[in-house]
């Protein structure tokens, strides 16, 4: 079975990023499971706090299910042409220690996709986790993109999609990473994440 986790940067509990990963966990080909998480209940990164108390156990528990799991989505939003700060911050505390980074990152494959109220996607916020994603040693996915633009009109009340436009992009992009996940996974060097 093969394990993925998906990773909404939203704290807003009506996210269509959030909706975006439960979609695409229907959308996903047998033998695959996604779980879905969030960011919220992850404090501001304090060097002081880590010193003081460790690592809060919101992000412990995070950090072993990436650590654990065969590939990561990110489900981004955009803010101000970028990448969203409580999104970030959580990844920031997510590689702390720094030592945890090539356990929990290092050749990870991971794919980037993500919805917005705005009519360009979330193209700049994509684009501005690649550094992000190129320092933690990650493995990201080139081969497709997905940008959910007009989410408002995309998802109903319940979070569910509406719009075959969107559905049938997402579920492509899900079983191109997952082929992708299966590749990687098999070339992978013993001991790579370990």
């Amino acid at each position: 079975m093969m394990k993925l986790v998906g990773l909404s940067g939203s704290l807003r509990r009506g996210s269509f990023n959030t909706a975006l990963l439960r979609a695409a966990g229907e959308l996903l080909p047998a033998g695959v499971e996604l779980s879905v998480h969030t960011i919220w209940g992850i404090p501001l990164y304090d060097a002081d706090v880590e010193a003081a108390e460790g690592i809060p156990l919101a992000v412990a528990g995070l950090k072993e299910a990436i650590a654990a799991a065969d590939g990561l989505l990110l489900a981004t939003p955009e803010y101000n042409n970028s990448l969203p700060g409580a999104f970030k911050n959580a990844i920031d505390w997510l590689s702390r220690p720094q030592a945890d980074i090539k356990r929990v990152f290092g050749g990870k494959p991971v794919a980037i996709l993500g919805a917005t109220p705005g009519g360009f996607g979330t193209i700049l916020s994509q684009d501005a986790w690649l550094p992000v994603l190129r320092y933690l040693g990650t493995n990201p996915w080139f081969a497709g993109r997905l940008l959910v633009s007009h989410a408002g009109e995309v998802f109903d009340t319940s979070g569910a999609i509406t719009d075959d436009k969107v559905r049938e992009p997402l579920k492509r992009f899900v079983h191109g990473f997952v082929e992708f996940v299966g590749a990687s996974t098999s070339r992978k060097p013993a001991g790579l994440g370990q």
